[in-house]
């Protein structure tokens, strides 16, 4: 735990010329001109915008960084990338799977993910995916809230033994039951996964976090089902419908009696933008469905929405570099969220609303928060995603972990300074 003194920063809200003292790694004061000892750090924000840290509410790090194992996902389907993991699965090795999640970690830090929740298979006998991102979450914790998701891949009444892993991971420590009801082999069959995963959580008092109707399909509609078994077993604000995308497809009367019941329920939903678009409407020719859930329907409809960055370099996706503001761009885009507001809910979605899904105590910028967060060369929300804006500054526990200098032009223009602050362009 470390000292620090931020000065003269601007909050996601809007307040400006705030100092933030961090003494013992917890927030202590957020206010103007903090009288400190002459020894803290101290860092002058200049006026940039001081976030608390990123979050990724959906991710898949055993899978990360493997793209082009064994070969590469030439049709850049949802389907093919499942069976391009199950090739993957036999060859895959503990000492790999470390390697390549602490190398992703790496990159998460520097771009100010600091909480990310990932899901890892459990079909696989062995646990080799779980064993390995076990031993990564303890090495990272300094640094990195990782929260792992029991996941049956294949799904846990159709592949053999996948009920036992998944039980058996939880008892290693994994930390949130998951599930994909939507690959079970019948819509019975999934039905009844979202009933055995949800009591099993409240049997251990875990939270649910599962792989929903992620499908073209309209009438894939097990987030009905779970948002039931979330009130039933009274486990609201503790159960989370990733994907979603076949609301996309559904029926606009459907919906409108859809939404109360996810509020009602208190079941967070995932979207995955960057994920969802490629993999969804791959059956269209045109007009193509978009794919992603209606997340301002949600959000107007009270339901908490998080974004999260689902993959990156792996089996399904050829991109991505943990950069969260790219994820929240895109969504806003999808979605057609550009108004002040909208952009705003979409900065949202990558930090506190996301927060609210993995749970994170400690978590903001008030007094009594951790000292985590993240210092952007922008000056509001909205600006940090117009530009995808350079991490100044990256903070956990009041302990720097990154810092790098402004992005400067240096060009010399005829009647323009020699440096130019470029967030200015419009």
């Amino acid at each position: 735990m470390h000292d620090l003194l931020i000065r003269n920063a601007t909050l996601p809200d809007g307040r400006s010329g705030l100092d933030v003292l961090v003494l013992d790694g917890r927030i202590v004061a957020v206010e103007p001109n903090i009288q400190a000892s002459p020894q803290l750090p101290v860092h002058d924000a200049q006026g940039w915008l001081l976030s608390p840290p990123f979050v990724d509410a959906h991710f898949h790090m055993d899978a990360t960084l493997s793209y082009g194992l064994p070969r590469v996902n030439a049709s850049g389907t949802l389907l093919e990338g499942i069976g391009l993991w199950g090739e993957l699965k036999p060859l895959l090795t503990p000492e790999a799977l470390v390697e390549r999640a602490l190398a992703y970690c790496d990159w998460a830090v520097a771009k100010g993910l600091l909480a990310i929740r990932t899901h890892v298979d459990v079909c696989d006998d062995r646990l080799m995916a779980v064993q390995a991102l076990l031993q990564v979450r303890e090495q990272v914790r300094p640094y990195i809230d990782l929260q792992l998701v029991a996941f049956p891949q294949d799904g846990v009444l159709r592949a053999p033994n996948a009920l036992a892993n998944l039980e058996r991971a939880l008892d290693l420590g994994v930390d949130v039951v998951g599930g994909i009801p939507h690959f079970e082999r019948t819509m019975a069959d999934g039905a009844e996964s979202v009933r055995v995963l949800c009591e099993i959580a409240a049997d251990r008092g875990l939270r649910v976090d599962m792989h929903c109707d992620e499908s073209d399909d309209p009438m894939s509609r097990h987030i009905e089902t779970l948002a039931f078994h979330a009130h039933r077993l009274g486990l609201q604000g503790r159960v989370t419908g990733s994907h979603l995308t076949s609301m996309h497809s559904m029926d606009n009367y459907y919906v409108s009696k859809l939404l109360p019941l996810i509020a009602e329920a208190g079941v967070h939903a995932v979207a995955n933008p960057l994920i969802n678009i490629t993999l969804q409407g791959r059956h269209d020719t045109y007009p193509k469905r978009r794919g992603m859930t209606r997340v301002p329907e949600l959000m107007a409809a009270g339901v908490n929405v998080g974004f999260g960055h689902d993959c990156v370099m792996d089996p399904w996706y050829s991109l991505g570099s943990g950069d969260m503001l790219e994820v929240a761009a895109m969504g806003l885009h999808v979605a057609q969220m550009t108004s002040q507001g909208g952009m705003q809910a979409c900065f949202d979605a990558v930090t506190v609303n996301s927060a609210r899904i993995l749970g994170l105590e400690g978590y903001g910028l008030a007094p009594g928060c951790r000292g985590d967060f993240v210092l952007l060369q922008a000056r509001t929300p909205v600006e940090a995603l117009r530009l995808r804006a350079h991490r100044l500054l990256v903070v956990r526990g009041g302990a720097v972990l990154a810092e790098s200098a402004p992005v400067r032009s240096l060009l010399q223009l005829p009647g323009r300074p020699p440096e130019v602050d470029w967030t200015l362009a419009r």
